[in-house]
């Protein structure tokens, strides 16, 4: 530990630089509601966007932007002068917040902000000019930039014939800062504006080094920050749920029966005592979900499916918990009775604590091969520990504990992990991590899994040469068979894995050529299982063309070699595209399209596989979106067609305003099979439809009304699709804040 932490403080070099603008406090609150016409913004600091780093590499903007930042006893406030000479062209929707793949599509303003001024985490705000809100967590740590966070702040904008002007007030009760010392705090600023046309110009206030890895440590450096007064802290927020569930218990034949109207109160609450030191605690959570989860098909995959967590308690000082290896996944918590946690930052340490007890065990068994879902029907605690230390101005050193406990079962992690930050190009995260297993017997043996107490050990190194025209990447990992982390998303185990990518960027010297940016690039992976026998191999070379209409194409041609059912099948060769367009502020195309040698891993034999995902997004006005994508994916055999899926998701949202809309959500996946080309018995064909229709008020993340209906309807090819069940809920949350 000595050495490691020696060594850090040798390769970071210690300091910050100098402050670039200095603010002031203000008297008076200002309205937020799009104009900047109360003379508070007369005394603010103001600044400009003077730097495109893409397309451009740090060139003068196309257009210009003015930026305002004042602070009050209880708000930080940023203000935007966006000029525009085309004022109609504009591209400005109304959208639920974190839309993030919508919203990145329309004009908008951001302010990313390093309120510790440690160049390890930031927090994110954007709005579009018509006051739609996006925030997010950024880590330099971890490489994560996380739009589930949410805090409850103010914005408002309006286009006008100079183009438009977007107001911020972000509470200081809500943020996370060191505690003062008397004098003035610095901060770090990055105040930036995205300008969508043919090409997406993107703007800040610094200049940006694409050949520095560190973005944090590049930021404007905003002085001035004296004597804050977050007040109280305290935010109580309950919740009440009422929902009934019909089915079907005769299926398909018999009526669908009548649920029960069950009703419950939830109530959580999250305290500052300081600004650096949070509480969070949750009594009968409320953590039902109100939206719906992306279908993903699922058809010949060996590995459990990855879905977000997207509940709020787990949420809060979600980066605190993250690692490289995926060892703390908040999702396996399915039925929690009551929640804690506890985070802070002070100085150069960080600490997080949560604690839960589950009513239900949910767990992930791993293999080389494949992995399976399990549940123990019993009451689970559920803890996560994590310490990590600054060392120097941009690398840490950090522990990790989580641990599950219940009847006869437990699950420990311990690791370490650090992120070495050499210079500005070069970096290595390691991680090492060591857990103790024991499972229940009669589930052990019904699980194929040990029987006794177990040990495994997991680790990653991964190295990062990173400048504006080259991209270097090596990774090592390794998991024994005996590794387990319950409390994480670990799906495969038994693995030693080396893999590595070459991409050289060609960006263009003219914003109006017919490319801004071409890549060419090289990834190689090799996997064996611990004992040294090869059971994945692959390698690719890809090109990737960028060009006006926000056009992207790229083409993989790639060589893999799999091991299945101990039989190695090589020379899977194929290719792949992948390409999208935006030709207007109105429409999104995507095309994707894969046709390769694969494995039939249900049948254990070559197949040729071919996968088309067409998808388009329509903005019609401001009020309306359609978002509708088709997957089909087709195996061939030696016998013909062993089978065809299709996956069809329709997403059709009216938003009245900033905080209310109505969704309709299709979700309609079939499987054609051929029964004579499987090796034991299957449908010839499987049918689903999951619908949802949902009304939403939010007033903030916290203070909301849903009401909804969603049904799921089952068919096979002896049975009409039939419905199986349907649900009515109705979900009030109300966000005290003082």
């Amino acid at each position: 530990m000595r050495t490691l932490i020696a060594a850090l403080l040798f390769l970071s070099v210690a300091g910050w630089s100098a402050s670039d603008l200095t603010v002031s406090r203000i008297d008076e609150e200002i309205t937020i509601d799009g104009r900047l016409d109360e003379p508070a913004w007369q005394q603010a600091a103001k600044t400009t966007i003077d730097y495109e780093w893409f397309p451009g590499d740090n060139a003068k903007p196309p257009v210009e932007t003015e930026c305002y930042i004042a602070f009050s006893d209880r708000y930080l406030y940023v203000a935007f002068r966006a000029f525009d000479p085309e004022p109609e062209k504009i591209r400005a929707h109304l959208m639920d917040r974190d839309e993030v793949q919508t919203f990145v599509q329309d004009d908008h303003v951001s302010v990313m902000i390093d309120t510790f001024n440690d160049q390890r985490r930031a927090f994110q705000f954007r709005v579009n000019p018509l006051g739609v809100q996006a925030d997010a967590i950024f880590s330099e740590i971890d490489g994560i930039e996380d739009f589930s966070w949410d805090i409850i702040w103010k914005s408002a904008g309006r286009i006008d014939e100079l183009g438009y002007v977007v107001e911020i007030a972000l509470p200081f009760n809500q943020l996370r800062f060191a505690k003062g010392d008397g004098g003035p705090a610095t901060w770090g600023f990055e105040i930036g504006r995205s300008y969508p046309r043919s090409v997406r110009h993107r703007m800040t206030t610094n200049p940006r080094d694409q050949s520095n890895n560190c973005l944090l440590c590049q930021l404007t450096k905003v002085t001035g920050f004296q004597d804050l007064k977050p007040g109280l802290n305290l935010e109580i927020a309950p919740t009440l749920t009422l929902n009934r569930t019909d089915t079907r218990p005769i299926f398909p034949n018999g009526p669908i029966e009548s649920g029960d109207e069950n009703s419950e109160l939830g109530l959580s609450a999250r305290w500052s005592a300081t600004p650096n030191l949070t509480f969070n605690a949750t009594i009968n959570p409320d953590f039902s979900q109100v939206e719906a989860d992306t279908a993903q098909l699922a058809v010949n995959e060996r590995f459990a499916l990855f879905f977000p967590e997207r509940r709020p308690f787990f949420l809060e000082g979600v980066d605190f918990f993250a690692t490289r290896i995926n060892a703390v996944f908040t999702r396996t918590i399915a039925d929690p009775s009551w929640g804690a946690k506890v985070t802070s930052k002070k100085g150069k340490n960080l600490f997080g604590l949560f604690a839960a007890n589950d009513r239900i065990n949910n767990l992930v068994l791993p293999s080389n091969q494949g992995s399976s879902f399990a549940s123990i029907d019993d009451d689970v605690l559920n803890g996560v520990m994590r310490y990590r230390r600054d060392v120097g101005k941009s690398s840490t050193v950090g522990l990790l504990y989580t641990g599950r406990d219940g009847d006869d079962y437990g699950n420990h992690v311990f690791g370490i992990d650090s992120l070495i930050r050499f210079n500005a190009k070069n970096d290595l995260a390691v991680q090492y991590l060591h857990s103790t297993t024991e499972y229940p017997d009669a589930f052990a043996i019904a699980n194929g899994q040990p029987n006794d107490e177990f040990d495994g050990r997991a680790f990653v190194l991964d190295w990062n040469r990173v400048t504006r025209n080259l991209v270097v990447s090596l990774e090592y990992e390794g998991r024994d068979e005996q590794f387990r982390a319950d409390s994480g998303f670990v799906p495969r185990v038994d693995y030693k894995r080396m893999l590595g990518i070459v991409r050289r960027n060609i960006w263009a010297d003219d914003r109006d050529t017919w490319y801004q940016r071409l890549q060419f690039g090289v990834f190689g992976l090799r996997t064996d299982n611990w004992e040294g026998l090869l059971t994945d191999e692959y390698f690719s070379t890809f090109a990737e063309y960028n060009g006006p209409l926000q056009s992207s194409v790229e083409l993989t041609l790639r060589r893999e070699t799999t091991r299945a059912g101990g039989i190695l099948f090589e020379e899977l060769d194929g290719y792949e595209v992948e390409s999208e367009i935006q030709p207007n502020g109105s429409i999104k195309l995507g095309l994707n399209y894969l046709n390769t040698k694969a494995v039939d891993f249900a049948n254990i034999q070559p197949a040729d596989l071919e996968l088309w995902i067409p998808s388009i997004e329509w903005k019609a006005g401001r009020h309306f979106n359609v978002q509708l994508d088709h997957t089909r994916q087709t195996l061939d055999v030696a016998g013909g067609q062993l089978s065809q899926a299709d996956l069809s998701q329709l997403k059709l949202v009216h938003q009245f305003n900033v905080r209310m809309f109505v969704r309709a959500i299709l979700q309609y996946q079939s499987i054609d099979r051929d029964p004579s080309l499987f090796s034991f018995p299957v449908n010839a064909e499987d049918d689903s439809l999951f619908s949802q229709l949902l009304f939403s008020y939010t007033l903030n993340p916290q203070s909301v009304i849903f009401a909804g209906y969603s049904d799921n309807q089952i068919g096979t090819d002896m049975i009409d699709l039939t419905r199986a069940n349907r649900t009515f809920f109705v979900k009030l949350g109300y966000a005290w804040v003082k």
